[in-house]
């Protein structure tokens, strides 16, 4: 099968990208698009989902926790683990 989904640009939001993401939901859903459209709205959406995904691992990524030493005060921030 060929590759006819846009290109996902690299820096679309993850709000941007979600709505999108939504519409594209909503209209496969509804059954009223054409076979060759919802194939394609599959691909872009499957694309979609990629990115937001990117965009949340690399939001998990910069977030830092703050490390409280036994006097419970701040002692400085790690990189946080969400395993």
């Amino acid at each position: 099968m060929t590759d006819t989904a846009a290109a996902i640009p690299a820096d679309l939001s993850f709000e941007d990208a979600l709505k999108r993401l939504e519409t594209i939901v909503s209209r496969l859903e509804s059954g009223q698009a054409p076979l060759e459209e919802s194939i394609a709205l599959y691909e872009e959406g499957a694309k979609l989902k990629a990115h937001c995904e990117a965009r949340l691992k690399a939001a998990q990524l910069r977030v830092e926790k703050i490390v409280v030493g036994p006097d419970g005060q701040a002692k400085g921030i790690e990189a946080a683990s969400f395993e």
